[in-house]
């Protein structure tokens, strides 16, 4: 599924195209998805409002829209998660609906933003701002990896009391945010730590070379576009590419970049993880 990166990619891909335009009208699909869009409340929160800034929260896009004097004077926030399969694109209002396509926002420019999810795990909501810090999608996520605060302490101090291994730590919400598996494997490489090691085995200076091994893998994805593991596409339908510059994910008995062993393969928590046992203690 679409991961930190991906949403960032979207995010940025958006803004210059959605910051200004007004969304005038919209249209909700009978099919549902992962939960149930509330056409009357979203209506009431976006239709006739100015967008003003896109936001990115874990892998939630945040579409903040100017206030409405009507409501006593109250922003609001367009929020949307891709799901397994979702899509956020930007067209012609008159183009053709896609036969998944569930949600869509037709702008004052003359394009619709449209929502498109076939196997529909994605969301599509809407609260005010004073509403986005308590909400329950929301209030129990953890750290944001590309923030200015991000640190190996703060990674410590997430780890502490705890035993299992430092792979599921780094795919744990409630620690980081968005990180996921593909890019998971590719941090832990980076930063020369096996998957299976114990997070209480971890001293100060490791902690710190994975933080940065985390945003460096992080910038690079963005830097080039995502990955199209998933049929990831931008705002403006352009696919990633950062699946050709993979270190060890999906390389299962191929050669190690840095020391020219074998790339392994185990499951953790029902996912596959990649590592090389050479360079990874």
């Amino acid at each position: 599924m679409p991961e930190l990166p991906e949403v960032e990619v979207l995010r940025r891909s958006l803004e210059p195209h959605l910051v200004g335009d007004r969304i005038e009208s919209l249209w909700v699909g009978p099919a549902r998805l992962r939960e149930a869009v509330d056409e009357t409340r979203l209506r009431r929160r976006v239709r006739g409002r100015r967008v003003v800034g896109l936001r990115r929260r874990a892998k939630y896009l945040w579409i903040d829209l100017e206030a409405d004097e009507s409501v006593r004077g109250q922003h609001a926030t367009l929020v949307v998660h891709l799901g397994m399969s979702g899509r956020l694109l930007l067209v012609p209002v008159d183009t053709p609906r896609e036969k998944h396509e569930h949600v869509s926002f037709a702008l004052a420019s003359g394009r619709r933003l449209r929502f498109v999810d076939p196997r529909r795990f994605g969301l599509v909501f809407a609260l005010r701002a004073d509403e986005l810090a308590g909400d329950r999608h929301f209030a129990h996520l953890g750290a944001e990896p590309l923030s200015q605060d991000w640190t190996g302490e703060v990674l410590q101090a997430a780890a502490r009391g705890r035993r299992g291994p430092v792979k599921a730590f780094l795919m744990d919400a409630r620690v980081v945010v968005g990180v996921g598996n593909i890019y998971a494997s590719e941090a832990l490489f980076r930063a020369g730590i096996h998957p299976k090691r114990s997070v209480a085995r971890l001293a100060l200076a490791r902690w710190r070379r994975l933080a940065e091994a985390v945003q460096e893998v992080l910038a690079r994805a963005i830097d080039q576009g995502g990955t199209t593991l998933n049929d990831f596409a931008d705002g403006e339908g352009n696919s990633g590419y950062f699946q050709v510059a993979l270190a060890v994910y999906g390389r299962e008995g191929g050669r190690c970049p840095r020391c020219d062993g074998t790339v392994r393969r185990i499951v953790q928590t029902g996912r596959s993880t990649f590592y090389c046992p050479g360079c990874q203690r």
